[in-house]
């Protein structure tokens, strides 16, 4: 089975993520795959907008901790490293729909989202800290300018789930939409913002970006040596082998 989907139509290059029996749990080959339908979409001319979504009850679980575990080291190079700096330079309107559990990069990923609508059931956790890991994706940087200081570490170093109504009160999506009606308003959204002027919607969002681009970029490279080294520590391989343990028994 594909377990990223890639469509294209009226402008707008959709990407779904399609692995419900793993919660869309993204392993190394996940990571490789949305790669390649970024790097795709990022260079065709007919593609204007790049949207994300996902097959199943739930956008996405996280990283697959144990196929993680045994992959390479994080560090240039690396499809987690590539994908994450591709993501936060996309000259492209991102936008996303989302429900269910989205947890760790799942959630991580909407910060570099242009636009976000997101289910009545979804829930938004980061929990980083507690698998003895740190956050990654920038955002260190990007939660605390959005939401403050306390409120990013609510969910940082707390780690609390954040529902829908929550989320969207604090400024982290666009719109709460009931479930159902999410694909079809998701793609209401795409084909507005492909309708769009090209150029001047690249230049709009280029705008929007320029001023934060090169600190972006500092810190997910700096997230990812923290992680790195974490996730080669004792804490973080206890808990993460407790978590596993505890999903291998149900």
């Amino acid at each position: 089975m594909n377990t990223v989907l890639g469509h294209d139509g009226g402008g707008v290059r959709q990407i779904r993520l399609n692995r419900p029996e793993k919660r869309n749990a993204l392993d190394l080959a996940h990571y490789r795959r949305l790669g390649e339908q970024l790097h795709a979409a990022i260079g065709d001319p007919e593609v204007r907008v790049v949207v994300f979504a996902a097959e199943g009850p739930d956008f996405c679980a996280g990283n697959d901790l144990a196929d993680f575990l045994q992959g390479p080291e994080l560090g240039p190079g690396h499809p987690v490293v590539e994908l994450l700096h591709a993501l936060a330079s996309c000259p492209k309107p991102l936008l996303a729909g989302v429900q269910g559990n989205v947890v760790g990069i799942g959630a991580t990923l909407l910060l570099h989202m242009d636009l976000v609508l997101l289910a009545e059931d979804a829930r938004l956790a980061f929990p980083f800290i507690d698998l003895g890991l740190v956050p990654e994706f920038a955002s260190s940087l990007l939660l605390p300018r959005r939401l403050g200081h306390v409120r990013a570490c609510q969910l940082l170093l707390l780690g609390d789930r954040l529902d829908a109504a929550t989320a969207l009160d604090w400024g982290l999506a666009n719109q709460l939409v009931a479930t159902t009606e999410l694909p079809a308003r998701l793609e209401e959204t795409a084909r507005r913002l492909a309708a769009k002027p090209a150029a001047a919607l690249l230049a709009g969002k280029a705008l929007l970006k320029a001023p934060l681009q090169a600190q972006l970029h500092n810190t997910i490279d700096r997230e990812i040596e923290v992680f790195r080294q974490a996730l080669a520590g004792d804490e973080a391989r206890a808990r993460i082998a407790a978590l596993l343990a505890r999903i291998g028994e149900r």
